[in-house]
């Protein structure tokens, strides 16, 4: 399963990590390997998503953080089902979108206005999960972070390389100066950092859980915030907000089933263009043909097109995902695709981006399964901070549209269309792999490709993930790396697709666990194009 095993097939790499009693997959260092200690000590895989998900909070907070949003898929063994929670957060109930058009706003400011702060969901995803399946308690879990926040930690390469680039945008909020700058600039790569405002936060919520945050000094200090600075959130915002538990959705792609979130979450983009995928023989066809590229993006433009059509929180709009997601409409929908010519180019405009997002992975001895995502949407979010809580904001109501025939029209308490989408496949119905791509529209994108590179070309997993990536970019144009070839770029030309060659777009940073059921062992991997690694025991 997912064994031809070809070191550095993609150039100079790692190894995939094999051990057997449990693994730990993110985008830093650290993170991980306070993830794999609560293994270690006993904790399961619950309990080591928090745990990681927090040390991320903290070392690399322009991605993540509990001013944010979450989703998890999760299989316990004692359940034997996958569940999924979407942890995002809602506008506010005072979110007026006639007020923003009447000041002559066609999109909902991203920076440095309250009005896209939609109300933190990730905490309460955080408590969820601990209290409906962890075995610690929230303050054993948060011991990590709270240690890293109140006395530092080494800011790593890419990490340190974002930072710096954000340093005139956090200086305009002064909390935000105060906790994530030194005298106006960046921490260096390797510099110790400390936020001990976040540190004292972190143990608020140890000690106080969901309450202190919603209910609390927490909810209030963000409110009066919000209330100085033309904000629209109130308390009852927080007290009314909740998680909720949600069935999966999924498609079957070669012998397999891949499970994504419902929406308000994106993952069903990438379930319709594997849809259209099955619809073509593809036995034969090399890895880095010309055609396979083609098919993969017109499956895709094809996918986010009804994305960006259909899904926004689905308390407020009837989402078609029986129909969508039928082989029906998948049959119908590769009729459309000329394997001699690219589709019309695709307008996707609406569709926010944000890209600053940490994605984990998590397995232990018993094999329970943890696949996790958390962001701030954009890189720190709104670069707001709340009074001295060092909780960065997110901006994630930006993605709502003022387009009031848009399906993602902003409205009181309601949900946006949410980029961050954790992905599990699995086979005669237990978990096979957790996997992952942060990175925005990158997302749907890297969860088809990474499928597809294992699935078709039974590539391990380091491999998978190391694989060249191609994005379709929001004004339809096709972002390629690099290391494609020559030759497969030309092909694509000729079938007049416009590429962006040697681009600086992000092609993500993915990770992903294979539960190994004929080894009885664990097979991980991590993104290069990320700080992280996978880590196991």
């Amino acid at each position: 399963m997912f064994g031809d095993y070809q070191p550095n097939r993609f150039g100079p790499s790692r190894s995939p990590i094999i051990c057997k009693n449990g693994a730990v997959a993110t985008s830093q260092p650290l993170a991980a390997q306070a993830g794999l200690k609560i293994l270690q000590e006993g904790g399961n895989a619950v309990d080591s998503a928090v745990a990681t998900a927090a040390v991320l909070n903290v070392v690399e907070p322009m991605s993540t953080g509990i001013g944010g949003d979450a989703f998890a898929l999760v299989y316990m063994q004692t359940e034997n089902k996958l569940v999924g929670l979407n942890a995002s957060g809602r506008s506010a109930y005072a979110a007026d979108p006639e007020l923003l058009r009447h000041q002559g706003l066609t999109t909902i400011p991203a920076y440095h206005d309250l009005r896209a702060c939609n109300v933190p969901g990730a905490f309460d995803g955080w408590t969820q999960l601990i209290e409906r399946y962890g075995s610690m308690s929230m303050s054993e879990v948060l011991q990590p972070a709270i240690d890293y926040a109140e006395n530092g930690f080494p800011v790593s390469p890419q990490i340190g390389k974002s930072w710096s680039k954000s340093v005139r945008m956090l200086s305009y909020c002064e909390n935000a100066r105060q906790t994530y700058l030194i005298n106006g600039r960046s921490p260096k790569i390797g510099e110790v950092f400390q936020i001990k405002p976040l540190a004292r936060t972190l143990q608020l919520l140890a000690e106080g859980g969901r309450r202190a945050f919603y209910e609390g000094e927490i909810a209030q200090q963000i409110v009066q915030y919000s209330n100085r600075n033309n904000g629209w959130l109130s308390m009852k915002d927080f007290q009314d907000h909740t998680s909720e538990w949600v069935e999966p959705i999924c498609t079957n792609y070669g012998g397999y089933q891949v499970y994504e979130l419902p929406p308000n979450g994106q993952g069903i983009a990438a379930l319709i263009a594997l849809n259209i995928m099955r619809q073509f023989e593809q036995d034969q066809v090399p890895f880095d043909s010309p055609d396979r590229f083609h098919l993969m993006i017109e499956a895709m433009k094809l996918g986010l097109v009804d994305l960006h059509q259909h899904v926004t929180d689905p308390t407020f709009s009837d989402i078609p995902v029986s129909q969508l997601l039928s082989l029906s409409y998948a049959k119908e929908q590769a009729k459309r695709i000329n394997m001699r010519y690219s589709l019309p180019s695709v307008d996707l405009t609406q569709l926010t981006v944000g890209y600053d997002t940490v994605y984990l992975s998590v397995v232990d001895g018993n094999r329970n399964v943890v696949s996790f995502i958390n962001s701030l949407f954009h890189q720190f979010g709104s670069y707001l901070v709340a009074g001295n809580t060092g909780i960065l904001l997110q901006n994630r109501g930006a993605g709502f549209s003022l387009d009031c025939d848009h399906v993602n029209y902003l409205a009181p308490h309601k949900r946006t269309l949410h980029t961050i989408i954790p992905g599990m496949m699995m086979k005669d119905g237990m978990p096979v792999m957790p996997f992952g791509v942060m990175g925005g529209p990158m997302q749907p994108q890297g969860h088809l490709q990474l499928i597809s590179n294992l699935v078709d070309y039974n590539m391990d997993i380091q491999s998978a993930l190391d694989a060249p990536r191609f994005q379709v970019m929001l004004d339809g144009k096709i972002a390629v790396e690099d290391s494609f070839r020559l030759e497969v770029l030309k092909a694509l030309e000729s079938k007049n697709h416009q590429l962006l060659l040697g681009s600086d777009t992000f092609f993500g940073g993915g990770q992903a666990i294979l539960v190994d059921p004929e080894n009885d062992t664990l097979v991980a991997g991590s993104d290069p194009r990320r700080d992280g690694c996978a880590v196991g025991y």
